[in-house]
């Protein structure tokens, strides 16, 4: 048996491990009703997975990647890096995905926010703060708190913090979301996001599983056993 032969056995072997064949079919489907979507590899990838999650075939136009995001997410995820999310949900969410590959640690920014909003502020975007300052270089999820989002960006313009290696910023939502995502499109941060009002814990969590994975099976065909 050939090196390739073996590398190709373990990439199966592992997606096997990380695909339930009802997902399978899934990506399949989604894949015919997109088609062709100036997309490809990983990047292909996260937006199937967010469509699987959401349901909401309509979801491609809102997708937006900056360059090299998604191969920066690969690298920062596959050297262990910490996810920090702006939810229980979103921690629940990609917790399963990260102990399955790189046991990444998962932390909802909630656990560093103090137990009362401060003055016109909220808990999620306390919490951020101090997550951040513990955690360089995390990839961040926010799905559901655009004021989460805003306090990363100040604490990143203002160089108070190491800028994320990855920010997956899909908040939800009409009230200071569209502006959150507006102003993390004009920073320099290396970002995914969903443009409008479209978001949630279930999908910025997709997006990340989809890194992971794909990380993980990446992993596989240069290291088969």
């Amino acid at each position: 048996m050939d090196s390739q032969t073996t590398a190709s056995d373990s990439t199966a072997s592992c997606q096997a491990s990380l695909d339930h064949p009802i997902f399978q079919e899934s990506v399949r489907r989604i894949r015919a009703w997109l088609g062709p979507t100036g997309l490809a590899g990983v990047e292909q990838e996260v937006l199937e997975r967010l469509v699987h999650s959401s349901g909401d075939l309509a979801l491609a136009p809102d997708l937006r990647l900056g360059p090299g995001a998604c191969v920066a997410g690969l690298k920062a995820l596959a050297a262990g890096a910490p996810i920090l999310t702006d939810t229980a949900m979103a921690a629940a969410a990609v917790a399963p995905m990260a102990r399955r590959t790189f046991a990444n640690p998962v932390h909802s920014v909630l656990a560093w926010a103090p137990a009362v909003a401060p003055a016109g502020g909220t808990r999620a975007a306390a919490g951020m703060e101090r997550a951040l300052l513990e955690h360089p270089g995390a990839v961040v999820l926010v799905g559901s708190a655009p004021t989460a989002l805003e306090r990363l960006l100040e604490l990143a313009e203002a160089g108070t913090i190491a800028a994320p290696a990855l920010v997956i910023g899909m908040p939800v939502g009409f009230v200071g979301v569209a502006e959150s995502k507006r102003h993390l499109a004009a920073s320099p941060l290396v970002q995914i996001r969903l443009e409008g009002s479209k978001g949630g814990a279930g999908l910025v969590g997709a997006a990340a599983n989809a890194l992971l994975r794909r990380a993980w099976l990446d992993q596989a065909a240069l290291d088969p056993p």
